[in-house]
């Protein structure tokens, strides 16, 4: 049996090799994600060893507020001067270092734009001097207030070289400084993991990068000959008492390289998202492929139960060769994930400022992930032909046998049944009733609702397929096309159901973003009663910020008849993190936003005064007259006492703090700005003399209050194109799937295509015929996907209303074009089988058994 089972997979290398494709391209995801985070973590590793190489004890005072794993960096407490000293005076200190590090120093390149950095940090500290690991390789140390030293990645990317004047953004606005120097570290490298650095004389970089004189914001500490580093760590941690965060080198090391690779498990769970949507596609395609195997092998397979094989042996056979599959594409698989995974790994660290890369390895999770998800995938789908084949009757050997159609009533109750679960899971996650499991239960729900969808298909497909095919239907080639494509529901319908999967998804998340699009554009035409506003595009953890003595003189602008300043940053207000703001002049609440009070006065605000929304109020119990008490990211706690409570507004904080707070943000800047214009003046007339008053803050711009929504709605394209080349894998594979169909449909006909040939059926008639039969089962696929997208995407939006997207926006017109598509890819799918159909012979066709 095993050797029957052998020649008859060596028999079908063809078709079998278009099915574990599908299998390669799933597992290549899966492999390809452990590869690329593996590499990257332990990139990482080395990047943080060498950047604590030379720190055998580091001191760090703790921050004033802790945040959570996505929402940014916390900024670090100041540790004063004499803490310093306490440290140096710990018996085993050899030396102490006071360092100031902090993100936040932005230069302004050549080109009068800031370097930007898109992931790593942008550093700003006081130079210490050089050591084993940093070097000066131009010029010299700063030594007067206006000079500056910059790594050498930074000189590259700003294109600037010792000498130059050059500006740079802090906590203060543009700044001037004479560049003096540019240092590099040991290995020759530019930087360590990309980061850009600029480095002040020490009272320049604490009063610039920290906000105050005299502080640090750690200490570095070398130890005494015979003093282990573990010793020393408790010793200074006794000394200094509660408040400190005192850990070895190797401790700081493993926290940061913990800390990036918790983001970069993030990263590889979409990765291995994207991974299950392919092989779910490609599910479709094995299960399809091993039917019609088994029903063009019936005879074969009733001569072998005839000749005494058992019903275990023929399920045995059947497995046996998806296992071969399954082997075959998962080693493929793998390589093919290795070789993705570090393309990925070598454009993120180019993305990354150049971080060094470690060594491709290939992880155990990779091999134990490829291996397990390629046969699993490959024998599951496989199984239910298998169990079909078991039953064929010996007495099939013995006639002509022919497939019939099975009816369709278990199959259309059990996907009836299926669909309800899933419509169930995903009104329990979008509906908030999961608990803490909502993201589960919703992606758990799509793919039961996606099982449920493709077991309906068969009840469907021969109506709609007909209705599709009778726009053929004006030539014979057409009308062969139009019943063929009908003639086998199931194999249609799982045809259709594997480019279903993609086209739906692509059609969900393209109603979900255009809606967002959509709600977020008419929120702020409602809202924001002001002609230009002031922002810039983050690219970074810091939103980009401006001068806020551009606003004076923006008021002296002819026509300018309100400004407005924006403010925003995390707090701790009470008991919870909570997104706070400020205004230049609360009276922009009203006047800019239509903010309306419902309690207390919102048009001023005293410095230990604050207002809140609507919402806040309720949610903490909260009335004119109530004390809360904030943390924020600098300075100390303060209690404040809420004067005003307006009507909750998605362009509205929810809590408003007064202007003097700023100085304790973590960006004590404005971050965005808005110009109410006196009636009768134009933005054209305005928009110029603005532009020239931000020349020195080039990380923002100003634009016409159109034209600000589009910047901002904008980053969502990005967004839905990455995912929609992500997601094209899976019509790939369904495409793949369509090819199999019509490849195996050719083989299974071959008898009736010589027959129709012989009867007048020209080459070219059988090529459309086919071409026709591909088109129509690829555009049902199409329009199925996208009612279930549109669907899927409709129940979502309506789930975020209270999120605040409002409008439901069905994008027609990428519908079309993915209407297009599902042409295309049937046109696309049918050259190789059409050709193979048109080359028949056709006497050996008629005599074909």
């Amino acid at each position: 049996m095993f050797r029957a089972t052998l020649k008859s997979l060596l028999a079908r290398k063809l078709r079998l090799i278009l099915s574990g494709l599908a299998v390669v391209l799933g597992v290549m995801f899966v492999s390809g994600a452990f590869v690329l985070t593996d590499t990257l973590g332990r990139s990482f590793d080395a990047v943080f060893a060498d950047a604590y190489e030379e720190v055998d004890v580091n001191v760090a005072a703790k921050p004033r507020l802790e945040l959570g794993e996505f929402e940014g960096e916390p900024v670090a407490a100041p540790v004063p001067a004499a803490t310093v000293e306490r440290v140096r005076a710990v018996p085993g200190v050899s030396e102490a270092t006071g360092i100031v590090a902090a993100d936040g120093a932005r230069m302004i390149g050549s080109n009068g734009k800031v370097v930007a950095s898109f992931g790593p940090p942008q550093l700003g500290g006081n130079w210490v001097g050089e050591s084993d690991l940093v070097q000066l390789r131009e010029g010299r140390e700063p030594r007067a207030d206006g000079e500056i030293v910059v790594n050498a990645a930074l000189a590259k990317a700003a294109r600037v070289s010792v000498g130059e004047q050059v500006g740079v953004l802090t906590l203060k606005p543009k700044q001037e400084f004479t560049l003096v120097g540019i240092f590099g570290y040991s290995g020759g490298r530019d930087s360590i993991g990309g980061v850009n650095e600029v480095m002040f004389t020490t009272p320049v970089a604490q009063q610039l990068i920290l906000g105050e004189p005299d502080v640090f914001t750690n200490v570095t500490v070398t130890a005494a000959g015979g003093v282990s580093d573990e010793q020393l760590r408790d010793d200074i941690a006794g000394a200094l008492g509660a408040g400190f965060e005192v850990k070895t080198g190797e401790q700081l090391s493993a926290d940061a390289s913990a800390g990036l690779k918790e983001g970069l498990s993030f990263f590889n769970r979409v990765l291995l998202g994207f991974a299950a949507v392919a092989l779910l596609v490609g599910t479709f395609l094995i299960l399809n492929t091993f039917s019609i195997i088994v029903a063009q092998r019936t005879r074969e397979l009733a001569l072998m139960r005839a000749i005494g094989a058992g019903r275990r042996q023929i399920i045995g056979s059947v497995v046996l060769e998806a296992v071969a599959v399954g082997l075959v594409a998962s080693v493929l698989g793998l390589a093919a994930g290795v070789g993705v995974g570090a393309l990925l790994a070598y454009l993120f660290g180019n993305l990354a400022g150049g971080l060094a890369l470690a060594g491709i390895a290939v992880p155990p999770a990779a091999v134990i992930g490829a291996f397990a998800v390629g046969l699993v995938i490959t024998v599951v789908a496989a199984l239910l032909p298998a169990l079909r084949a078991a039953r064929i009757p010996p007495i099939a050997a013995m006639q002509d046998v022919a497939t019939p159609d099975r009816p369709l009533t278990k199959v259309t109750v059990a996907g009836t049944a299926v669909t309800a679960v899933g419509a169930t899971l995903l009104f329990l996650g979008l509906g908030g009733h999961a608990g803490g499991r909502t993201l589960v239960t919703i992606l758990g729900g799509v793919l039961v609702a996606f099982i449920g969808v493709a077991l309906l298909t068969p009840l469907i497909s021969r109506p709609v397929v007909s209705l599709l095919g009778a726009i053929f239907a004006w030539s014979v080639p057409g009308k062969l096309g139009r019943l063929n494509s009908g003639r086998n529901p199931r194999r249609t319908a799982i045809t259709a159901a594997a480019l279903m999967v993609g086209i739906a998804l692509v059609t969900g998340v393209t109603v979900i973003l255009d809606s967002a699009k959509g709600s977020i554009g008419k929120l702020a035409q409602d809202s924001i009663q002001a002609e230009l506003v002031i922002a810039g595009v983050q690219s970074g953890p810091r939103p980009p910020s401006y001068d806020p003595a551009v606003l004076e003189k923006i008021e002296e602008i002819p026509g300018v008849a309100v400004v407005g300043g924006a403010y925003g940053d995390l707090a701790q207000v009470g008991d919870e993190r909570t997104w706070v703001g400020a205004n230049s002049d609360v009276t922009t609440l009203g006047q800019v936003f239509g903010a309306k009070a419902t309690a207390g006065d919102i048009s001023r605000l005293g410095p230990d005064q604050l207002l809140v929304s609507s919402d806040v109020a309720e949610s903490r119990n909260l009335t004119v007259g109530s004390t809360v008490p904030v943390q924020l990211a600098r300075g100390e706690p303060r209690t404040y006492t809420v004067s005003g409570i307006y009507e909750d507004s998605e362009f509205l904080d929810p809590v408003t703090l007064p202007v003097e707070a700023t100085e304790d943000f973590a960006v004590p800047q404005p971050i965005m700005g808005f110009i109410q214009l006196a009636p009768g003046t134009r933005s054209a007339d305005v928009l110029p003399r603005v532009e020239a008053l931000l020349a020195d803050s080039p990380e923002v711009s100003v634009a016409d209050r159109d034209a600000f929504i589009d910047q901002q709605t904008g980053q969502l394209d990005g967004l839905l194109t990455m995912i929609q080349i992500l997601l094209a894998l899976a019509i790939v594979i369904a495409v793949l799937g369509i090819v199999n169909t019509l490849a195996l449909s050719v083989l299974e006909r071959t008898r009736e295509l010589g027959l129709l040939r012989a009867i007048g059926l020209r080459r070219a008639q059988t090529m459309r015929m086919i071409t026709v039969e591909a088109v129509v089962i690829s555009v049902f696929g199409a329009l199925l996907g996208m009612a279930v997208g549109t669907g899927l995407g409709a129940a979502v939006v309506e789930a975020l209303r209270d999120e605040g997207i409002t409008n439901l926006v069905l994008p027609w017109a990428d519908m079309g074009v993915m209407l297009g598509l599902g042409a295309v890819v049937g046109v696309l799918a049918a050259v190789l089988p059409a050709v193979r159909a048109a080359r028949i012979d056709v006497l050996g066709a008629i005599a074909h058994d």
